[in-house]
């Protein structure tokens, strides 16, 4: 009786799988804030800095994500949740036992693993648990694990590592997702599969992996909507890897104030931004202007570009804080979006699989490729004799231009959207 209760409590099991979703960013994200210290723990340079912030963390995740997804098609998504959460959590834990830059990158695709294992799930229960008028704004939610989790893991990892070392830090960024995993296996119920769209089954069979993929790649607005969140993705995940390190460098901030600011600003515009427009473009399309979950990913990536680019190259870091703040406003407004396009042009038995490629595209290229891309630019700019903490300024101006690109990708799909979603998935 008290399963079937909590069945009915589907925001019960938003707010667990967000606050699991928040733990995984805490624990993706905390290095960013560490990197100064490792930095000099390791003898490591900005290239070194974006493996370990990036590409390790994607090494096995792109792969192991689809391999378990394609489990989750036909097993209880819930367990692999918390599998996946505790596993994650325990290697956090490793990196912080690190003692060479070897052992570091090897905690770190464990990290990578843990997430590969629970994550691909989360939005599949979800979109099986709201119908698909509300599910951008439910994405959205989803989605705000990662501004939280960006604000907790930089401003506490922080507080943690002034005061205790980068090594405590971590240790501490593991504790949470063991608790959540137990809450999540206790009170949170498996639900129906496509229960909201005519299709509700216990079986069935599943699309092969070809189909997914080909569903992304064949219809145009998916497609276009994949490689401009890609591209957004891979800005933002590089700028975030590396903000806190060039206040440190750039205007002497300390390990705590660095962190401190750069979790605000990181955190505080995109909660607002991610909320609104998952809000604003399902009320839209209710209204009959579906054509909002493109348009609106287009504009505000269009004003991205430049307002960062201005931004990130003033002299006074007061004015940088509030403009890269500003910018917060418009850079992760196609989170939302386009994560309730996907699921809605998606069978049900298509989510996982296709929240897994999505989310080994954003992890190769946003979270691998970003920051390391970011850092060979800004190491690329100091060897010509520009002082360190400009150069990483500059490769971060230089990075924010690819919005510009995305930007385009989105305007395309506005285009085929209502043609698109015409479609039965």
């Amino acid at each position: 009786m008290a399963i079937k209760t909590i069945k009915e409590r589907p925001y019960l099991a938003l707010v667990l799988l967000t606050a699991i979703g928040v733990v995984g960013f805490i624990d993706r994200i905390i290095m960013n804030v560490l990197a100064e210290p490792l930095k000099r723990e390791f003898t490591l340079s900005d290239t070194e800095l974006g493996v370990v912030n990036g590409l390790a963390f994607a090494v096995l995740n792109v792969v192991l994500g689809l391999v378990v997804a394609r489990l989750a098609e036909r097993k209880r998504r819930l367990t692999l949740i918390s599998v996946g959460t505790v596993l994650w959590s325990i290697a956090t834990g490793a990196c912080g036992l690190a003692g060479n830059f070897v052992q570091l990158l090897l905690a770190r695709i464990g990290v990578g693993v843990g997430e590969a294992v629970g994550l691909p799930s989360t939005y599949s229960v979800v979109s099986d648990y709201f119908p698909r008028e509300k599910r951008a704004t439910m994405m959205s939610v989803l989605n705000l694990a990662a501004p939280i989790g960006a604000f907790l893991g930089a401003s506490g990892g922080a507080l943690v590592a002034q005061i205790y070392g980068w090594r405590a830090a971590l240790f501490v960024a593991a504790i949470p997702g063991l608790v959540l995993a137990l809450l999540l296996t206790l009170f949170v119920a498996e639900p129906r599969r496509g229960g909201h769209d005519g299709q509700a089954s216990a079986g069935g069979d599943v699309p092969p992996i070809g189909a997914v993929i080909g569903r992304y790649l064949g219809w145009p607005t998916m497609r276009n909507m994949l490689l401009g969140s890609s591209l957004a993705s891979m800005v933002g995940f590089g700028l975030n890897a590396f903000l806190a390190a060039y206040l440190i460098r750039r205007f002497q901030f300390s390990l705590v104030e660095a962190g401190l600011v750069a979790g605000l600003v990181a955190s505080l515009p995109s909660t607002l931004s991610i909320l609104g427009s998952g809000w604003l473009s399902d009320r839209l399309a209710r209204r009959g202007n579906r054509r909002g979950y493109a348009l609106m990913p287009a504009v505000t990536l269009l004003v991205s570009a430049p307002l960062y680019a201005f931004a990130i190259t003033r002299d006074q870091p007061a004015l940088i804080v509030a403009l890269v703040g500003i910018a917060g406003l418009f850079q992760y407004t196609y989170l939302g979006p386009t994560q309730g396009t996907f699921q809605n042009m998606l069978s049900p038995r298509m989510r996982a699989t296709g929240t897994a490629f999505t989310s080994m595209i954003y992890t190769l290229i946003g979270g691998g490729i970003g920051p390391l891309v970011l850092g060979a630019v800004s190491d690329g700019y100091a060897a010509s004799g520009i002082a360190p903490g400009i150069a990483l300024g500059f490769a971060m101006a230089t990075m924010s231009a690819c919005y510009l690109w995305a930007a385009l990708h989105y305007w395309l799909a506005s285009r085929t959207i209502e043609a698109d979603f015409a479609r039965p998935i």
